[in-house]
């Protein structure tokens, strides 16, 4: 298979991260005999800097022209949020997934046994967690009319839904837990909002076609409750664009670290595949960020092209470097492991797991020797 990949490292320790999952790529591609052409584009802070917009046509441009997106992370930690928001390193993101027509963001949340104590819930509580987040990306309140007065004092954001943008979801998300446990949430606060009554009364009529899938209903402040108090319930959780931003963030203490956790983003014809742990800015270029999560959105990306067996390649990786303990200080402060080695080691493991060249048995007891 030949894929056009438009790599948007973005800001703060996106460009490292992002060279390990291209790495992975590299190696799954020599294995098995695909090709994967990389090319780059700036977005977010690093984007305004030299062009003076988040977004820049050209970026644009060659995302629509191609099969898919590593993105990985813009910074707003320079740029005033309130007096200049349109020029802020975020928009850069949103103008994107609204031009892409990207709607449906996936973030799997499921431990690994060999990290569980570095959840600060109890293993008893999250050991066998496996579930998926479907949140809406493209409408509610983060895309819908926003005003203020002219002194500041009064200010507004429109929560708007059409039954179109809750039906193409809602069928990802049902055809997916038919794949899984065959169980669905919806996350809303129907007590209250009509959009969340809406949501209800849509999904309630899709779940209709699905008769193999249990539809279950929860209020999104229960919702975060459970989250944390019994997170094993859980099979597919489908709700909106505010709700999904708030939840899935919240159910990443499950994995005992952001570092660890990919997403997709997918529309009708592409898709983004993104780790959610933010520009980290105060990593950066210093070989201590955490790139698993954005070797895992490598992983996706070639799920969602079907290619199961080299997914499941990366996926072994990445189990046999925690299994190793070949990890960064956030998930081992004893780790003299760095971003690069890290992602060395998996890209190598996917070449040749029985020629890695790092030595086994000092692996093992914590030491980074390099044949």
């Amino acid at each position: 298979m030949n894929l056009k990949i438009a790599v948007l490292s973005g800001d703060g320790i996106g460009p490292e991260v992002i060279l390990q999952a291209k790495k992975a790529l590299y190696a799954v591609g020599v294995v098995f005999d695909h090709e994967f052409v990389f090319e780059d584009a700036l977005i977010g802070a690093v984007a305004i800097e030299k062009t003076g917009t988040p977004l820049p046509e050209q970026t644009l441009n060659l995302c629509l022209n191609t099969d898919a997106i590593l993105f990985g992370a813009v910074d707003d930690s320079n740029y005033d949020l309130v007096s200049n928001s349109k020029l802020c390193p975020i928009q850069g993101l949103l103008k994107l997934r609204q031009a892409l027509g990207l709607y449906a963001n996936i973030r799997p949340i499921k431990p690994y046994n060999d990290l569980l104590d570095l959840s600060p819930l109890k293993r008893k509580i999250i050991e066998g967690a496996d579930f998926i987040i479907f949140r809406e990306i493209s409408g509610g309140s983060y895309f819908s009319e926003k005003k203020s007065n002219e002194q500041g004092t009064l200010a507004s954001d429109l929560c708007e839904y059409s039954e179109e943008e809750i039906i193409r979801i809602s069928h990802l998300a049902f055809r997916t837990a038919q794949k899984r446990q065959k169980k669905l949430t919806l996350v809303d606060k129907a007590s209250i909002l009509e959009t969340s009554r809406l949501w209800r009364k849509v999904v309630t009529e899709i779940a209709e076609g699905y008769p193999d899938v249990t539809l279950e209903f929860l209020l999104v402040d229960n919702a975060a409750m459970q989250i944390i108090i019994n997170p094993k319930q859980f099979d597919v959780i489908l709700t909106e664009n505010l709700f999904g931003d708030i939840l899935s963030d919240e159910a990443s203490v499950i994995t005992g670290s952001v570092g660890l956790i990919p997403s997709a983003s997918l529309g009708n014809s592409t898709a983004l595949f993104e780790p959610i742990h933010g520009s980290y800015s105060d990593a950066k270029s210093k070989n201590i960020a955490n790139p698993i999560a954005s070797i895992v959105c490598a992983a996706m990306l070639l799920e969602h092209f079907g290619l199961y067996v080299e997914s499941q390649k990366v996926y072994e990786a990445v189990h046999k470097a925690i299994e190793l303990n070949v990890v960064t200080a956030d998930l081992n402060p004893y780790s003299k492991f760095g971003t690069n080695e890290v992602g060395d080691f998996i890209s190598n493991y996917i070449l040749s797991k029985d020629d890695l060249y790092f030595k086994s048995d000092n692996v093992y007891i914590g030491q980074s020797t390099i044949v």
